[in-house]
């Protein structure tokens, strides 16, 4: 009998089969965990929404279905300020670092002398923890101390309260998120420019372009792509910033809740007065923020493509 007349056994069925979806069945192992960490913690806290849970996870708790996110979508005192809080914030940091972190990855596109220890130095940011930035910043921001309002007495500029003013501590917040985050921009634009041809570049040249022609009409578009997937990774990051405006300005965001955002909303809801059944509600509608935005920002990359 030729070996083509044998019968298909399921075993050899099983590896054709398997043979054709291998890719998925080495990752599926890594998805099913990654889904079960995901997936649970949501939930949890969908759950936790639409209960009156407070005081203890473990305490008694009521249904109360949809009565947390009337509450919280009605509250003008707290929430809704957190949320255009949040917006700002984000808003205006993203606009920032996408900006300047261009304007930084083109200058160090081309080589040039000490290159190497410029991006040292750019790059020195992104080694120390939000946290310890957030710290460090604090002390330089000090009314009273702080090596900020000092350096502004030299040229005769009065001190300023920086993160102890009601109106400039989210905007200090802001200065402080650019600063650290910045150079994350600068390396994912850096590796997009450095990943062009430079055929147009030359051709552009050589008709005549002048520096911010080529950029605009090619340097631009070409790395449209990768401007996406930068405002995607830090937007997205930005949204749920805690560790600098916690570290700066404490529990509430200040006593005037002036850099509260959704985030440290939601936190202090938790663990000061231990709403788990609100502060669950807030952490929805966030999240439900967060996968909008990714939505939005992914659907405007394929469309590019």
């Amino acid at each position: 009998m030729s070996a083509d007349a044998l019968p298909v056994t399921g075993t050899s069925g099983f590896s054709r089969w398997a043979n054709t979806h291998r890719k998925w069945l080495f990752a599926s192992p890594a998805m099913a965990f990654v889904a079960v960490l995901i997936i649970f913690p949501v939930a949890w806290t969908l759950y936790l929404s639409l209960t009156d849970a407070e005081g203890s996870v473990r305490a008694e708790k009521e249904f109360v279905g949809a009565q947390n996110y009337l509450d919280v979508l009605t509250d003008t005192a707290r929430f809704w300020p957190a949320v255009w809080r949040t917006v700002q914030f984000t808003g205006v940091v993203l606009l920032v670092e996408v900006v300047l972190g261009m304007a930084i990855a083109l200058l160090l596109w081309r080589p040039f002398r000490g290159e190497k220890w410029v991006r040292v130095a750019i790059l020195m940011p992104l080694v120390a923890t939000p946290v310890a930035v957030g710290m460090m910043w604090r002390l330089i921001f000090d009314p009273n101390i702080g090596l900020a309002n000092q350096v502004l007495g030299w040229f005769g500029i009065p001190a300023q309260p920086w993160l102890a003013g009601e109106t400039s501590a989210l905007w200090t917040t802001m200065f402080i998120d650019i600063w650290q985050w910045t150079p994350m921009v600068v390396l994912i634009l850096l590796a997009g420019l450095t990943s062009l041809s430079d055929e147009p570049q030359e051709a552009a040249l050589i008709d005549g372009a002048n520096g911010w022609q080529r950029f605009r009409y090619i340097t631009l578009p070409l790395m449209r792509s990768t401007v996406i997937v930068a405002i995607l990774l830090r937007g997205i990051d930005a949204l749920k910033t805690f560790d600098i405006l916690y570290a700066t300005k404490g529990k509430g965001g200040g006593s005037y809740h002036e850099v509260e955002t959704l985030n440290v909303y939601a936190y202090g809801l938790s663990f000061d007065y231990n709403e788990y059944g609100t502060s669950s509600t807030v952490l929805i509608i966030f999240f439900l923020l967060i996968i909008g935005s990714m939505w939005v920002l992914t659907s405007r990359r394929k469309a590019d493509h």
